[in-house]
């Protein structure tokens, strides 16, 4: 039987100790991951200080504290101070034995919500492939035509015509370039799986941002130096993370603005999908921008094709973020509100052996 500190240690959800005066004196690894702080941040402060919930939780705990017996509050928004608030299920329990000591518990319901979007996305996403590659085909070879026979009567109009053959060429042209943005939706290869150093395919990914779209943005960079090799095709992960930081820099428009690369590792995190086994994603990336937040109304939708929240926008970049995140076994959510919007994606690490393969190889 495993001793007390294991099974503390070993919670997949954040747990706080509370003394009578409804301070932390100790928390475990998942609320330190929660909290994005240690035991030496937090002991001795108030914990409704340190976490912003929408209940009255002082009459809560004092409730407990009267009554000796657990409660449970659901469907709450909790949040940090640093992170958007997500919504929790808490459960507040006396501890045997001691009859001012609290243990807070706090489930997070963004996992298994966000897990069943991101499921959801990945199915419109592979039934829309047919219609995208058949749609393009047929369409680009009458453009092809119509483009033709416009150069061709431009050649006996007048000035004035030749604005209304321009046009038509200049149209046909930018029909022609959103269908190869759909060829490339539906023709994407399978991930050629191998050990990637995170870290190596994002710094590819802010130089090019930083150079280019995102020339007019602060990107700032929080990685854990630490982390293991995620396992995953480079260009793909690559073509990734540019569509999000693209998203991030569309995102605050013409105005300066902050993007944050964040990694971290999460060891309780596991994803199932229907008729598979359960496998870890423990490496997690995300991109954070200051900008105004998706639009309330398609923030459920917004991995799913032709779902756009920027006017002219095809909804094709993150639905093809999603496909590529799916077909590499890992995950993507988002948490938004105006001010801080956080893209988030859970990849798996490599295998030992395949990382002892790949270090052999290695010159």
């Amino acid at each position: 039987m495993p001793g007390s500190g294991v099974i503390w240690a070993s919670l997949p959800i954040p747990a706080l100790v509370l003394d009578p005066q409804d301070r932390i004196t100790a928390i475990n690894p998942a609320a330190e991951l929660f909290l994005n702080k240690t035991i030496k941040g937090l002991e001795g402060e108030l914990v409704y200080d340190r976490l912003v919930i929408d209940a009255p939780i002082e009459e809560a705990l004092a409730r407990v504290r009267k009554n000796r017996s657990p409660l449970f509050i659901n469907d709450v928004d909790v949040g940090t101070g640093e992170r958007a608030p997500v919504e929790c299920n808490l459960q507040i329990a006396p501890i045997s034995n001691d009859t001012n000591r609290l243990l807070f518990l706090v489930s997070p319901r963004e996992i298994a919500g966000r897990l069943g979007r991101s499921i959801s996305a990945d199915k419109a996403a592979k039934s829309a492939i047919g219609m995208a590659e058949m749609l393009a085909h047929e369409i680009k070879n009458p453009l092809a035509g119509i483009t033709g026979a416009a150069q061709l009567l431009s050649m006996n109009l007048s000035k004035d015509d030749l604005e209304l053959t321009d046009l038509i060429v200049a149209e046909s042209r930018r029909i022609v370039k959103l269908l190869d943005q759909v060829e490339q939706f539906g023709n994407l290869r399978p991930p050629q799986a191998k050990p990637v150093n995170i870290h190596d395919v994002l710094d590819r990914a802010r130089k090019s941002a930083i150079i280019g779209f995102a020339a007019h943005m602060s990107i700032k960079e929080d990685y854990d130096p630490s982390l293991p090799p995620a396992y995953g095709d480079s260009d793909q992960l690559l073509q990734v993370f540019l569509n999000l930081l693209k998203n991030a820099a569309q995102a605050s428009g013409t105005e300066s603005g902050t993007i944050t690369l964040r990694t971290f590792y999460e060891p309780s995190l596991r994803v199932r999908r229907k008729g598979e086994q359960a496998f870890r994603v423990p490496l997690q990336v995300e991109v954070i921008d200051s900008g105004p937040g998706l639009p309330p109304d398609i923030a459920d939708e917004i991995f799913e094709p032709f779902v756009s929240g920027r006017e002219n926008g095809t909804g094709l970049g993150l639905a093809l973020v999603s496909k590529i995140i799916s077909e590499h076994k890992g995950w993507i959510s988002v948490d938004s509100v105006p001010g801080r919007t956080v893209f988030r994606i859970s990849l798996p690490i490599a295998p030992k052996h395949i990382q002892q393969d790949s270090d052999k190889e290695t010159p």
